[in-house]
């Protein structure tokens, strides 16, 4: 079996030591499947080998995401002669490009959730100072019967019986205020949802401004009254701002706008596959 070719793939030279990656590509294929070129062809050439080879009788398909070789069976009904060209195949996003949208989009999900919880907060302020008098009967004999029960009817002096005789005694101007805030910091919200959806630069630029403006508030919230859920949020804030800093390189930081396109072109492209292609790896 020694005269058997090489097959695809089979990385022959030892790394010099061990470094853990994350790899997106393979999350994304094991989520939307691989993404495969010429399965539907009829005959392959050597102009093919890049994306797709045939050894020993056996088809290799190369995913053009995360670089896996699959054996496939040629196919029963080609749909054409030879694989597409090159300059017809829009490929994938993959490496730096494509960990930059899996994170942004999470990060476009958080903010989405902010905008439905905060949209929600505002329209309850809002429904509740246009009914606050209709409301004030039920609710007052709620918290004394509470009271009653629990704390031998003296006043509430914290939790969420105190937080709501706070909020019957505002002003319906100041509800409507604080109403209003929580419908701006919604809308602020939601556009940075959908900019960061569709990886607009404007959008982190937003993100970092609003984020890094609230963490003062955020250290003094932890600082008075710690809670698990506010931990949670200001560490994941404070990633965000991080990561949006440095590996987005805001503000003309490590090189800024033009260093990245010049990080992002070095993983996308026909360049990059033929980097990693098994004779270029077996070369190195």
């Amino acid at each position: 079996m020694a005269h058997r070719k090489q097959l695809p793939g089979v990385q022959l030279v030892k790394p010099s030591r061990f470094r853990p990656r994350f790899h997106y590509e393979l999350l994304v294929c094991g989520v939307a499947g691989h993404e495969l070129i010429g399965i539907d062809a009829r005959t392959l050439t050597a102009e093919d080998a890049l994306v797709a080879r045939e050894i020993d009788g056996v088809r290799w398909h190369r995913c053009v995401r995360c670089d896996s070789w699959l054996p496939l069976s040629a196919p029963v009904a080609p749909a054409r002669e030879r694989p597409p060209l090159p300059a017809d195949i829009q490929l994938p996003l993959r490496g730096k490009p494509l960990r930059d949208k899996i994170v942004l989009r999470l990060i476009a999900i958080n903010r989405a959730v902010h905008f439905v919880v905060l949209g929600a907060l505002a329209a309850f302020v809002f429904v509740f100072a246009s009914h606050r008098e209709d409301l004030r009967g039920p609710v007052y004999r709620v918290l004394v019967d509470l009271q009653t029960g629990a704390a031998s009817g003296k006043p509430p002096q914290h939790g969420l019986a105190h937080e709501i005789e706070r909020a019957f005694s505002l002003q319906s101007d100041t509800l409507r205020l604080v109403g209003l805030v929580f419908a701006l910091y919604a809308l602020v919200e939601g556009v940075e949802a959908v900019g960061l959806w569709y990886q607009r630069r404007w959008a982190e630029y937003l993100t970092f401004l609003v984020t890094t403006s609230l963490l003062p508030l955020e250290i003094y919230e932890l600082a008075h009254r710690l809670s698990p859920f506010k931990l949670v949020a200001f560490v994941i804030n404070v990633a965000v701002v991080v990561y949006l800093l440095l590996a987005k390189r805001l503000f003309g930081l490590r090189g800024g706008v033009a260093a990245e396109a010049r990080e992002r072109a070095e993983d996308i492209g026909w360049p990059a596959l033929q980097r990693t292609a098994p004779e270029a790896i077996t070369a190195a």
